[in-house]
């Protein structure tokens, strides 16, 4: 008989373990990248508030030299860029990329690679902004308006760096919200339609969506300033043929768009974190999705809410007004359906729900402030002063950080299989609500009582603002420190927390059917989807068919 001869494969040993951040710098895995986002942002919201902390030291006291007039603007312009593109948008963005894909049953993403590719171009970004300490930071403003940002008025290379640094911050998050859309497009699980699809993972489809139309016009406007700066181009050049106005109605479509996607995000996650703690569905989930959706499309079109004090025509000035009033509907639905949700259920207050209703107060808070300054009338009387900066800084911190940290907790026994400390959240929250009262109320004040003028590098005495900001300034140390207990519980239950589960919450979504952490291949077998709460659905199943093996078991006994 003979032999066939079998292929032998002879090793010397096991292949050698590589570095951790080579495996994360290489990986394609969309868990990988979505932690990548999500720790840098956390590093950037320390350097961010360690900025924003500065230049409430230098408004202390009345005509402070703590900062010289130069090193404010520098400190301003990095603190905007950071808060916003390495800070808010990649925490968001992260936070999506990792859920989303779970939520809807995809083993993976469709077009890895660039997801990885997106990550390079935010993290080259970020090198960029902050390798320009070695020469000079930009200091054009979190904005930066021509013609004020033209050479002739800042020759330095600071303006050209940021401009490098968020256009590729931006490509990056394009590349990402293709590859996350595609995902949800052509990934999902079986049976799962869009009208099942999780409102965590609508959020991030929107979202992609809306950053596919407003990261190519911050792009194409950034290439515009580039060419202006460095090419003797004159696309918003005044007095040569170009319309410094176009710069703001680019910039500001991005922006707004921006800040509709941290609502969005915020939403969507409290909406999840309401759910499961509640132990109810979300009331009117498809009107809450529409709502969602036409929170994108409305906020992007109110941009020139922006523009109020601009020389644009009074027609749009008012059309502008209209579609922020129209945003009073999907906004007004989300909210009252939200907290419809937590009505009757039997409501376990952990911390992510802590956070959610924190981020609920604060964007509400912020929205009703918004909603005044799209007002004509009382947008040329507040629109530049810090009562402006009150407004932004309420809706924003509400999304970003109290919305993003509720995420955070929510989701972080499924990254890393701990969950973080309960005392701790407990503490940070309210020492940060603490700290975001302190800090931005009296700047609402000072803006409306007095008319203090926003970015201002000091104030004099006699303006009769300095209680306000003697006020503002503790606040903001407040805030810092509540905050950081929240980025210092991360870092330490990363190792150290308690063991959880793969469902410590009682979640009804896919992400509590994978392991925790989740394999590379995120399921070993995918579920037939059959509602909107599929993990209920699998739960029923094991019950009936357990209550169907104990039936016979039963009928079998002797009758005495």
């Amino acid at each position: 008989m003979s032999t066939i001869a079998r292929p032998e494969l002879v090793a010397e040993g096991y292949p050698r373990r590589r570095a951790r951040w080579i495996e994360l710098a290489t990986s394609g895995d969309h868990k990988d990248t979505g932690r990548i986002l999500i720790a840098a942002a956390l590093g950037f919201l320390f350097v961010a508030l360690i900025e924003f902390v500065l230049m409430r030291i230098q408004l202390l006291v009345p005509e402070n030299t703590f900062l010289t007039p130069v090193a404010f603007n520098r400190m301003l312009s990095l603190y905007g860029t950071t808060a916003l593109f390495f800070f808010a948008l990649p925490l968001a963005i992260g936070l999506f990329y990792y859920v989303a894909p779970l939520q809807a049953g995809a083993r993976g993403t469709a077009f890895p690679r660039l997801g990885q590719t997106g990550v390079a171009l935010f993290v080259a970004g970020a090198t960029v902004l902050y390798a320009t300490f070695l020469f000079t930071p930009t200091e054009a403003g979190i904005n930066p308006l021509p013609p004020l940002s033209e050479v002739a008025f800042l020759g330095s290379n600071g303006v050209d760096a940021w401009i490098a640094a968020t256009g590729l911050a931006t490509l990056g998050f394009v590349f990402i919200a293709i590859d996350l859309l595609t995902t949800m497009r052509k990934m999902r699980a079986p049976g799962m339609a869009w009208r099942r699809v999780p409102l965590f993972a609508w959020a991030a489809t929107v979202s992609s969506w809306l950053l596919l139309v407003i990261g190519p016009v911050l792009l194409a406007a950034l290439t515009m300033l580039m060419i202006d700066r460095n090419y003797d181009g004159i696309f918003f050049a005044d007095g040569s043929g170009g319309a410094p106005l176009l710069w703001q109605h680019l910039s500001w479509i991005f922006f707004s768009g921006a800040y509709m996607l941290l609502l969005i995000f915020a939403f969507a996650a409290i909406g999840e974190i309401f759910a499961a703690f509640s132990r109810q569905t979300l009331l009117a989930r498809n009107v809450v999705m529409a709502s969602l959706a036409a929170i994108a499309g409305l906020g992007t079109l109110a941009w020139m809410q922006n523009m109020l004090t601009a020389p644009i025509g009074i027609g749009w000035t008012y059309f502008a007004m209209l579609v922020s009033l129209a945003l009073i509907v999907p906004f007004g639905l989300v909210l009252y359906n939200l907290i419809a949700t937590l009505a009757g259920g039997a409501l376990r207050m952990r911390a992510p729900v802590l956070f959610a209703v924190g981020a609920l107060v604060s964007i509400s808070i912020g929205l009703a402030l918004e909603l005044e300054q799209s007002m004509v009338a009382a947008a040329w009387e507040i629109k530049n002063t810090t009562a402006s900066t009150a407004a932004t800084h309420f809706a924003l911190v509400g999304a970003a950080v109290f919305g993003g940290f509720a995420a955070l907790y929510y989701w972080f026994p499924k990254m890393t299989g701990r969950t973080m400390g309960e005392y701790a959240a407990r503490f940070s929250f309210w020492i940060t609500l603490v700290g975001l009262l302190l800090t931005f109320v009296p700047l609402a004040l000072a803006g409306y009582d007095e008319g203090q003028v926003v970015d201002a590098y000091k104030y004099f005495g006699a303006t009769g603002v300095t209680v306000y900001n003697v006020i503002a300034s503790i606040g903001a140390l407040v805030l810092f420190a509540g905050i950081m207990v929240t980025v210092v519980n991360a870092l330490a239950s990363r190792e150290n927390g308690a063991a959880a589960g793969h469902d410590p919450w009682g979640g009804e979504t896919l992400e509590w059917f994978a392991l925790s952490p989740p394999e590379p291949h995120n399921f070993d077998v995918l579920p037939d989807v059959r509602s909107a709460r599929p993990l209920r659905d699998i739960r029923d199943a094991l019950a009936n068919r357990g209550r169907r093996a104990e039936l016979p078991a039963r009928q079998s006994q002797p009758v005495a």
